[in-house]
């Protein structure tokens, strides 16, 4: 492996912004230098590039995303780390990814294809990853380039449901508050009910963040202006989804909690809505891939990979639940960094994550050939 060409494929990576629903400066570079490398590319309808190098059988898919969350890191190169708004999340897996498996190819003997799939929106809308799906996307294997850290590997996230409630009251004005219910104070009144019927930890010993359902308060708005009694209040809640149950369930509890609150407070107007929903999601951990990434992290790295599960939600939910294949996400990285004014990625964690993948890559494809003639 060229290490510095490496180094220098990420760094250009990490120099040109592209926050979601605006990649496509980014798609172009990476369409371009994928072609370079020897990859038939093209971009589709909604701007995922497709880069596949290799040919037959297995099919081994790469998943990275493009985007990454608004807001500027300064790009620098300091003591052995890149930083950058992107370089963990999820540049840093990208970019392994793709030296990774333009490595696995040149290897003799390799018989396999590799799918590149560098995806857009991850962090808004999961479309690029949803549009694969309807697109048909076809694997033997999977693996999703988020930032597990060199010697973790994620087979679990929970599901999420963003959920919108509006609250109504009469009005009145401001200096005579006793005469009439005030929707932010009765926003914030259901909101404390919610949090502590979904408290975590609870009195459960055996309850995990991974198993428990967990809700967060992630916008509230409300009010007019001065000398009026607010008479109507709007808040987020993001509420995470635990294996163990489905987005149905979990939300027919908070359908509950709210119902019995609105029981109480009959003259309150409640609205509530979906904006979306993303199911839990578990991988299997005996599988093959699984058990090839881990030999392959013990090879790199000396040590015995970890197996993760994560409280968060990623674009493995969705491939995850819509396809009947082995999965995991893995990439070099701290995910503590993640969208933070710190992000950074240690440069010797993003050659070992190269190193790591292209094993990976290669012992599929000697197991699966090995297995099918």
């Amino acid at each position: 492996m060229n290490e510095q060409a490496a180094v220098r494929f990420l760094t250009n990576l990490l120099g040109i912004y592209s926050p979601s629903g605006k990649e496509q400066d980014i798609a172009n570079f990476l369409a371009t230098q994928m072609k370079h490398m020897g990859f038939e590319v093209g971009i589709d309808a909604i701007g995922n590039v497709i880069g596949v190098v290799g040919d037959g059988k297995p099919v081994i898919l790469l998943c990275g995303h493009m985007d990454t969350v608004a807001g500027h890191v300064p790009l620098r190169v300091e003591e052995g780390k890149i930083y950058a708004r992107g370089a963990v999340d999820a540049k840093g897996p990208l970019a392994a990814m793709v030296m990774a498996a333009l490595a696995a190819s040149k290897e003799p003997g390799f018989k396999g294809k590799i799918l590149i799939a560098s995806v857009v929106e991850e962090e808004a809308t999961s479309q690029g990853v949803r549009h694969l799906i309807t697109d048909g996307i076809q694997a033997d294997y999977a693996i999703f380039g988020e930032p597990s850290g060199v010697e973790n590997i994620t087979i679990g996230y929970k599901g999420q449901i963003q959920l919108k409630i509006i609250i109504k009251t009469e009005t009145g004005h401001a200096s005579t508050p006793w005469l009439y219910d005030n929707a932010l104070e009765k926003a914030y009144e259901l909101w404390e009910k919610i949090r502590s019927t979904c408290a975590f930890p609870s009195m459960d010993p055996k309850e995990t963040p991974f198993t428990s359902i967990t809700v967060c308060l992630v916008k509230m708005t409300g009010g007019q202006g001065d000398s009026v009694i607010p008479f109507e209040a709007e808040m987020n809640l993001d509420v995470r989804v635990p294996i163990q149950f489905t987005t149905a369930q979990v939300y027919d509890k908070m359908v509950k909690i709210i119902g019995n609150y609105q029981n109480a407070n009959s003259t309150v107007y409640i609205n509530l809505s979906v904006l979306d929903t993303v199911e839990p999601f578990e991988a299997n951990k005996s599988s093959p891939l699984v058990h090839a990434l881990s030999l392959s992290v013990r090879k790199v790295t000396g040590k015995t990979a970890t197996i993760l599960r994560k409280t968060g939600t990623g674009d493995m939910n969705l491939l995850g639940n819509a396809m009947n294949l082995p999965i995991v996400t893995y990439g070099p990285g701290d995910s503590h960094l993640d969208h933070t004014l710190d992000e950074h990625i240690k440069i010797d964690d993003y050659l070992n994550g190269i190193k790591v993948y292209k094993e990976t890559i290669l012992k599929l494809a000697e197991l699966y050939n090995k297995t099918n003639n």
